[in-house]
């Protein structure tokens, strides 16, 4: 298992200073998606949010950072007709948006009472003793560190989301593990990290353990 700090470079485009992106546009598969999504709603204001999510998807793709720039956002604004201003406010609202570069992996890990008292200060030191500092990218770019309140996974707790995936049932060990993967370039199962199937109990099903037909 590695040990130390993260020196890798691999993804290191999110690291390099922004620039103003003023540039951006769909590519033609998301320019697709994004018509499909105004469509949606009766007013195409409506569609903000899925926008500026599929914008911030894009730039993750296109630097390795899922961020949104000032111009990404006025892009957006114009394609629906809406004043900057009030896309801007709903991009600072939500802290879905991410208004400055993050990390190609964004670990937030959960803090609230179920995952603290199974143990998310060590999941929080595992992060840490990586080199992995709260609220700040590492100096390669690839992890931002979040401490966030619940995300919705109690009965699995002590939990992460890294991007779009869970990793629950932790110790110090197996999030240090998950680190060491991404690190690698790998990609860690997700989900529980002891076997558990969802938020059946520890060990298996002790009842219900057959499929009514």
């Amino acid at each position: 298992m590695t040990t130390g700090t993260y020196n890798t470079t691999h993804e290191a485009r999110a690291a390099r200073p922004p620039r103003e992106f003023s540039d951006f546009a769909w590519t033609p598969e998301n320019a697709t998606e994004a018509a499909r999504l105004i469509a949606l709603y009766p007013r195409a204001g409506s569609a903000i949010m899925p926008l500026l999510w599929l914008a911030q998807y894009q730039m993750g793709a296109q630097t390795g950072s899922a961020w949104l720039p000032v111009s990404v956002i006025e892009y957006v604004a114009g394609q629906i007709g809406m004043p900057y201003m009030r896309a801007y406010e709903v991009a600072t609202f939500y802290s879905m948006y991410n208004l400055k570069p993050v990390g190609r992996y964004v670990v937030q890990v959960c803090g609230t009472t179920p995952c603290l008292l199974r143990g998310s200060d060590d999941i929080m030191k595992a992060c840490k003793d990586k080199g992995l500092v709260k609220g700040g990218n590492t100096p390669d770019g690839l992890f931002t560190l979040a401490e966030v309140e619940c995300l919705g996974a109690c009965a699995n707790a002590p939990m992460v989301q890294i991007n779009d995936d869970n990793y629950e049932d932790l110790t110090y060990d197996s999030m240090t593990a998950i680190l060491d993967a991404l690190a690698r370039g790998e990609t860690p199962p997700t989900g529980s990290q002891i076997g558990r199937r969802a938020s059946c109990p520890e060990g298996g099903l002790t009842s219900l353990l057959e499929v009514a037909s």
